[in-house]
């Protein structure tokens, strides 16, 4: 077995020998955002979309996405004012009332956009807009309640405001509750009840569906029709038809109350995403500075190189990846008359794109002092600066998951640091999403963000520098899964003392 210090110097070597690779273009690699306002980037182009992903583990399996004819014959989402969900010991009196009493308004007006502020102001409202709607029973009569809070642990702010997703009036007289938006996943309410937007949320969405499914189920007549649909739901969102060992077919083979037990485990801060699975969720990206990354996912799924990808990448995650092909399996089934379905405008993605390259980190409270002096200097010591270079904090490379071989025409068409550091690589291999690689995270950001681990498997990075977590009988703190288990890879720092631990976390956290 190679020591920690010998793999740092192999990791060394390496991005020395492959530098002229890996600068194969600087102003991909760290772009700046678009500053030209006209004309709006063309989102869905068949020649752009057919490269715009890395071949899955399984090239063959790797997706066939719409056609562009396809596309632009989706119907575009009108982008309503919406409002507020407070908890229910916050919310206004006759605040509902009111809302029934609102005419429907459509905000969003791209002839109006006349400058740069005009474009991001606009980007927020697609930010924040649902793209599903709920009225009557269901979530929405449960929000309106303590419950719901109190059991699945909702964050509120300062105001006693839900700030992940919105009642919106598309028609006077109904309130709806919007979900699904943008905003929901990257959106982070801190213990002091301050919000910050576009950073790795802390919304319990996997947690909060169990719960409305349990009550669903409690309500219902039929409790197998649940479970049946439950299963329907899991199998659309995470099959992977084409593995042997597939891990996403054992709900056909739980109880309702087992699946509700592993969304359960899903901690806020990690997600279920369509295209990953129950048993090995993501860890949802902070999109604060995400303009400087060339890498999108924690597998690197899709490469970086314009506005426009960020803005395909939106499109595809807000939908339109359920209609892709994977080699026979379409998520959606049969694909669907194009007028049924819907998406943003490339206005609306341009103006999304725009905000979200604009986000800035909130004031760190962290301050650099003789202890994070010392950090710095272990971090250097300890070879962290290879994967983790200044001032972006990650070199933006790939590295592969264990048991992945990188075939050799990848070294020449992406980025990629030939070394593994043994992390679960269930993510990369056998989901929708697994590429056989893991993009090298930036460090930016850390003292707000969490968990960590690719699946958000740790709490906090005291956890991750832990030795502890790899040995078996380890409850993880974050993502935990059914049972007890080891977070396995990435043992840099087991060898550091406590002292010089503290020291690096105290560094971390003023990045």
């Amino acid at each position: 077995m190679l020591s920690q210090r010998r793999k740092l110097l192999i990791a060394v070597a390496i991005a020395i020998a492959t530098e002229a690779a890996v600068s194969l273009s600087s102003s991909r690699a760290q772009h700046s955002p678009t500053k030209a306002l006209s004309p709006v980037p063309r989102v869905w182009t068949d020649q752009a979309i057919q490269v715009l992903q890395i071949p899955l583990a399984d090239a063959a399996a790797s997706p066939r996405h719409i056609s562009a004819d396809y596309y632009y014959r989706m119907s575009v989402r009108p982008i309503y004012r919406s409002y507020p969900v407070y908890h229910p010991d916050k919310e206004p009196r006759g605040y509902l009332d009111r809302l029934k009493r609102q005419e429907p308004e459509i905000t969003f007006d791209a002839s109006k956009l006349k400058t740069e502020a005009d474009w991001i102001k606009a980007g927020e409202l697609v930010f924040d807009e649902p793209i599903e709607f709920e009225s009557g029973g269901g979530l929405a009569s449960e929000i309106r309640t303590r419950a719901w809070f109190d059991q699945n642990k909702v964050p509120v702010t300062s105001e006693g405001i839900m700030p992940f997703m919105r009642y919106v009036v598309r028609e006077k007289g109904k309130i709806e509750v919007g979900v699904l938006s943008c905003a929901q996943c990257h959106t982070r309410v801190m213990h002091d009840g301050a919000v910050i937007k576009g950073a790795q949320g802390n919304f319990p969405d996997d947690r909060t569906f169990g719960y409305e499914t349990s009550r669903k189920a409690a309500q219902a007549k039929d409790k197998t029709a649940v479970l049946k649909g439950l299963r329907s739901y899991l199998r659309r969102n995470y099959a992977v038809p084409w593995l042997t060992e597939n891990a996403n077919e054992q709900p056909e083979k739980m109880s309702l109350d087992e699946i509700v037990d592993t969304l359960e485990a899903i901690s806020p801060g990690s997600c279920a995403r369509q295209g990953t699975s129950v048993f090995f969720p993501a860890c949802i990206p902070d999109l604060i500075g995400v303009k400087d990354r060339r890498y999108l996912d924690s597998t690197g799924l899709l490469r970086q190189d314009s506005i426009a990808d960020f803005m395909r990448y939106a499109a595809l995650n807000q939908g339109a990846d359920m209609l892709s092909l994977y080699g026979k399996f379409r998520p959606a089934g049969e694909l669907p008359e194009p007028s049924t379905e819907s998406r943003y405008s490339d206005e609306q993605l341009y103006a999304l794109a725009l905000y979200v390259y604009s986000l800035q980190p909130p004031p760190n409270p962290n301050k650099f002092d003789a202890l994070a002096a010392r950090g710095q200097k272990v971090f250097a010591q300890e070879g962290c600066d290879v994967c983790h270079p200044s001032p972006l904090y990650t070199n933006n490379k790939l590295t592969p998951a264990d048991g992945f071989t990188v075939p050799e025409p990848h070294f020449m068409e992406y980025n990629i640091l030939n070394i593994y550091v043994n992390t679960d690589a269930n993510l990369a291999l056998r989901t929708r999403r697994g590429t056989g690689y893991y993009k090298v995270p930036s460090l930016k950001g850390v003292w707000y963000r969490g968990p960590f681990e690719h699946s958000g498997s740790v709490a906090t990075l005291e956890d991750w520098l832990d030795p502890r977590r790899v040995k078996d009988g380890y409850v993880p703190t974050g993502f935990q899964g059914v049972k007890p288990r080891p977070v396995k890879g990435h043992e840099f720092g087991f060898s550091l003392s406590p002292h010089e631990r503290r020291a690096l976390v105290a560094f971390l956290k003023t990045l």
